[in-house]
């Protein structure tokens, strides 16, 4: 293919890849966010809230972000907010940017190490619009993985201009970006091992006595002039930085998963259970890349409950794979290399060492079915080359295929359009799922069906009795039937659970508050900031409850610190007002209630407390004027008249 026509066709899948991968995920622009995760991540994560200041980016990288390390893609949380706030709109569409960008590196990244444009193009396409992708796309927590995998492919397209002219400015380049890779997801430390499959096919750089004599028919002319042999222990050698990379990556991951308690103990899910799964895992993963169906945010483990011919089948399979992309690997070295990224790639997250209590993800396959994709790309290639009408046949079949995945992306994007939509479609798919159960419960408590809450909690305490968290939840919403009694017991079965629990010591305090026992509610805080010192809403309610003890000065520190953590917590501003009024600081006082007003204007009760401070002082004119605003946002508040007739009968007075 002559060169002004190889690029003029390269332009249009460029063209074909954007107008694709848009025109599939766009109503995920209209999405809003979801409270699994995304409520850690983003909207109620104090940090975050802050914007993009020296003291976030401190947070940043030297603080786990919800039990991980990743503070690039904290920095990128930290810059949506500072931009755009919580319109979800603008944090769904920075996420689908990532994934776009990707694609395009892919597509190019594939051609130039092999000089095939059509199989480059149906990969990238396939990654583009498999469905699977979906909840790495529309899920706003997903942002490290989108990220990392744009980082992933710099990194390749730096080591392939490496390659192909080795240097030490160019090295360097190589080392930098993966640096910067590994300050995005853990899931990048099987990038060095990626490389040096690309290092056996396409780039031709390993070389290896017997396979690398023949010529490769996967590959364009051009393509294979370009492959210079380098020895396997120089290959190795070159890659020790990106080695050690990996080694500190992974040191600081561990530790910081272990002290968030998210990874799973041996006595938890032993060895043999987490071999069946994954074993189990990886060849459902394929069912699902051939026929996405049934797809959901959460897959319960189950743990004892896989059966023996299904583990038996799954290894076998798996083996005869394996066996017989080896034994072709001579002539077709795009299927060991394709098949060794799959299993490799998902080598961290196949649930070996299991953070978490899912059996797999949709999202762990973002990067891995790239290998699945090279194999079938390549292979139908192969297979084809002495059809008749190959180009149509396969033309044809690409298309239908992707229009396939784009309409099948489209439905699924449908289920992660809110809350509710999400979890009732993984409990409609998935059995005994305690944790979406647990989810759906919390959402159908937030809109007011607290009964049928609390049978959905129920549901998930039957499946799984031991979870504190879903104590904790039944507890919430026993609460807010004002079943007190309840809520207690609730609250202390979960500490029973896991002694600490930072949540159910607020939340009981809250009880306790509420039933007036203001000392017991305030050991209960304390408790509560013991385990989990940065709270703003514990801070914020130890403070009132102090104010109420009439321990003032304890209380304006505790509102003082829940400001410098979240500083547009207008709650904590109008109690730290009314905090400085009791204590006579009228000034300061005022320019709390200024900072609550500024942010919610048509807080009444708010200018009421402006102007009964603004008469105090004798300004009895400005006081009449909030008394008046009040009684503009609603008419019929008699404690604004009251106050407003009081102001006016002094104004006469004078």
């Amino acid at each position: 293919m002559n060169k002004p026509l190889h690029k003029n066709i390269s332009l249009l899948i460029y063209g074909f890849l954007v107008v694709a991968t848009l025109a599939a995920y766009w109503p995920v622009l209209n999405h809003e966010f979801v409270k699994y995760d995304d409520d850690k991540y983003v909207t109620e994560n104090p940090h975050v809230k802050r914007g993009l200041t020296y003291e976030s980016v401190i947070w940043a990288f030297t603080k786990p972000h919800f039990h991980m390390w990743h503070p690039l893609t904290s920095l990128t949380h930290l810059l949506d907010y500072h931009l755009f706030g919580l319109n979800p709109t603008w944090h769904h569409l920075t996420s689908l940017l990532f994934h776009l960008a990707s694609t395009l590196l892919l597509f190019g990244i594939l051609k130039r190490i092999t000089g095939s444009i059509w199989p480059s193009a149906f990969v990238a396409a396939a990654f583009a619009l498999h469905p699977l992708n979906v909840e790495s796309v529309a899920w706003v927590a997903e942002r490290k993985n989108v990220l990392s995998t744009f980082f992933w492919m710099l990194t390749i397209a730096a080591y392939i201009r490496y390659a192909k002219c080795p240097g030490v400015g160019r090295y360097l380049l190589v080392v930098v970006v993966f640096a910067l890779a590994t300050l995005t997801k853990p899931m990048v430390v099987t990038l060095p091992f990626a490389l040096l499959l690309l290092d056996y096919w396409p780039l031709g750089r390993l070389q290896l006595k017997r396979l690398n004599k023949e010529q490769d028919s996967s590959l364009t002319e051009s393509a294979q002039v370009a492959r210079k042999g380098v020895s396997v222990w120089r290959l190795l050698v070159e890659k020790i930085p990106l080695f050690v990379l990996v080694g500190a990556l992974s040191a600081v991951t561990f530790i910081a998963q272990q002290k968030g308690g998210v990874m799973s103990g041996w006595h938890n899910v032993p060895l043999k259970y987490r071999v069946a799964n994954a074993l189990v895992s990886y060849v459902t993963y394929i069912s699902k890349m051939i026929w996405p169906g049934r797809l959901a945010v959460f897959y319960p483990h189950p743990l004892n409950k896989l059966p023996v011919w299904q583990v038996v089948a799954s290894a076998f399979l798996l083996l005869a794979i394996t066996v017989a992309v080896i034994w072709l690997a001579r002539s077709r070295k795009y299927l060991p290399v394709g098949w060794l990224w799959y299993l490799g790639t998902l080598v961290p997250v196949i649930g070996l060492v299991q953070v978490g209590s899912q059996a797999m993800a949709d999202r762990y396959t973002y990067l891995p079915f790239i290998g699945l994709f090279i194999m079938i790309a390549w292979g139908l290639r192969e297979l084809s080359a002495n059809w008749r009408y190959r180009r149509i046949a396969l033309g044809a079949s690409a298309l239908a295929v992707l229009l396939a995945l784009s309409i099948c992306t489209r439905l699924q994007l449908r289920h992660w359009r809110n809350n509710k939509a999400l979890f009732e479609h993984a409990i409609s798919v998935t059995g005994d799922n305690f944790v979406m159960n647990n989810n759906y419960a919390n959402i159908l408590k937030e809109i007011g069906q607290v009964e049928k809450a609390i049978d959905h909690f129920y549901k998930a305490l039957r499946i799984r009795p031991n979870s504190p968290e879903i104590y904790n939840n039944l507890g919430n919403a026993f609460r807010r039937l004002d079943r007190f009694d309840d809520a207690i017991e609730c609250y202390n079965n979960a500490l029973k659970l896991q002694p600490g629990f930072p949540q159910a010591h607020y939340n009981l305090a809250v009880v306790l508050s509420r039933q007036g026992k203001s000392d017991e509610a305030v050991a209960e805080y304390c408790l509560a900031l013991k385990f989990r010192p940065d709270d703003v809403e514990t801070l914020s309610n130890l403070g009132l409850v102090l104010a109420q003890k009439g321990h003032f000065q304890e209380a304006v520190e505790y509102y003082k610190k829940a400001i410098e953590l979240e500083p547009d917590n207008i709650i904590a501003h109008g109690r730290f007002g009314l905090t400085l009024a009791a204590l006579n600081r009228p000034d300061e006082a005022i320019e709390q209630f200024k900072i609550v007003l500024e942010a919610s204007p048509d807080d009444i009760e708010m200018h009421c407390n402006m102007g009964i401070l603004l008469d105090r002082q004798g300004k009895t004119d400005k006081a009449v004027e909030a008394f008046r605003r009040a009684l503009q946002i609603d008419p019929d508040y008699k404690k604004a008249q009251g106050l407003l007739n009081a102001a006016l009968s002094k104004q006469k007075n004078r």
